[in-house]
């Protein structure tokens, strides 16, 4: 009797530690496995491939014409960031920790559009994990000072500029003095003004042409609204904060802990220079809409979704606390599908029919698509792919995950 309980209790002990050691994390190369070593239908697998390739974007390849086609045609739409032709239909997908299938062209940068709002969120979360933002209920004014724009060739003197403001004070109406982290990270802050020549009622905006610039502002976190002028008067509040390039921030903080390439870029805008502590800054992006954003491949995405689907954790470094990651997953409510900027989320069951609750995606226009699925133990990113397949790829994803080889 006490021989056999001591035989259970001996398993319990060297079952447990393995359980651990199951959240394996890559190295500089990705672990590989082939489906009927992953326990993975090979032939169901094959399927969601070949879904994803025929499922392709029908629009032009060429993206300066497609932005043109698109968000170009807003008040103020012309692009002042750089804007990249993108590849093929492209995606990686990762189980347990492995690549289980990979195609297209994983390895080329592109445009990523809003995905690009998870890394700035991600950014503002290494702020909050660090103490430099107290609370995200806090008035973001109380931590951004006046910007200097760099003018480094100023033509006339300020005479002439005499009823121009020489500083950006992002939140000195009264309206905007109420806005919290929380609010510009929901996108429920309703933020007015204009930034890098982009007007906050240009982007995507009304039918009623004579609200414009009149209407009464929403009180600030009661109504959600998608806009990539409110997500870059974040990134510059954030640039604000951090005191140097959020890219240089995201690079020693995130990108190369988690073993990301070389190749990932981050922009701005041609004319989204500051100056900070004497000197010249470029402030990023949170997307692709007039151009910029993240220009990155598709194994660095799946290795930022990986980290997101192990809340934050890294090896044996937590690079982004879990209470960052849970509060980044919770519903924002009212109209958002969203928690934190660009963590679209499934609890409603309406982004993925066909999906758990539990899953989220990294989403950008393209459709550029992180799949994040804890129940699965799944990432996938999927590039360049209709919006109307994204569920008909997931179904199909999970059907072959779940089903024996």
């Amino acid at each position: 009797m006490h021989g056999r309980f001591k035989a259970i209790l001996i398993g319990a002990l060297v079952v447990l530690p393995l359980a651990a050691k199951a959240q394996t994390f890559p190295g500089a190369d990705w672990p590989r496995k082939s489906p009927a070593e992953a326990g993975i239908n090979p032939q169901l697998l094959k399927d969601v491939v070949d879904f994803a390739i025929a499922s392709e974007v029908k629009n032009p390849r060429d993206l300066k014409l497609n932005h043109y086609r698109s968000f170009g045609r807003e008040p103020f739409g012309d692009a002042i960031g750089p804007i990249k032709d993108r590849g093929d239909q492209t995606g990686v997908i990762v189980h347990k920790g492995a690549i289980v299938a990979e195609w297209g062209e994983p390895q080329r940068v592109d445009m990523t559009h809003s995905v690009t709002k998870s890394f700035l969120s991600s950014v503002v979360g290494l702020a909050f994990d660090s103490g430099m933002i107290r609370n995200i209920h806090d008035a973001a004014r109380e931590y951004v000072a006046p910007i200097q724009l760099y003018n480094p060739l100023p033509v006339g003197n300020r005479a002439d500029r005499m009823r121009q403001p020489d500083l950006i004070d992002l939140f000195d109406t009264p309206h905007n003095r109420t806005i919290t982290w929380n609010h510009l990270l929901r996108q429920t802050s309703d933020w007015e003004g204009t930034l890098w020549g982009k007007p906050d009622w240009a982007d995507r905006p009304s039918d009623k042409f004579d609200e414009w610039q009149t209407r009464q502002r929403f009180k600030a976190g009661t109504v959600y609204k998608y806009n990539d002028t409110r997500v870059n008067a974040l990134a510059l509040a954030a640039l604000n904060l951090w005191r140097k390039p959020l890219p240089q921030v995201l690079k020693e903080r995130i990108m190369d802990p988690i073993g990301a390439s070389t190749t990932w870029r981050w922009f701005g805008y041609d004319n989204a220079w500051v100056v900070i502590d004497g000197q010249p800054v470029q402030s990023v992006t949170g997307g692709g809409h007039w151009g910029g954003g993240m220009f990155i491949n598709a194994y660095d995405m799946a290795r930022f979704g990986y980290l997101t689907l192990r809340r934050g954790k890294w090896g044996d470094k937590q690079l982004l606390s879990e209470q960052w990651i849970s509060m980044a997953l919770t519903p924002t409510g009212g109209q958002s599908p969203y928690g934190f900027i660009n963590y679209q989320l499934n609890t409603d069951r309406k982004t993925f029919p066909s999906g758990p609750v539990t899953a989220y995606m990294h989403n950008g226009n393209g459709l550029n698509m992180v799949y994040v699925d804890p129940e699965h133990d799944v990432v996938a990113v999927v590039r360049w792919i209709d919006n109307s397949a994204a569920d008909g790829f997931v179904k199909r994803l999970i059907a072959a995950v779940a089903a024996k080889s």
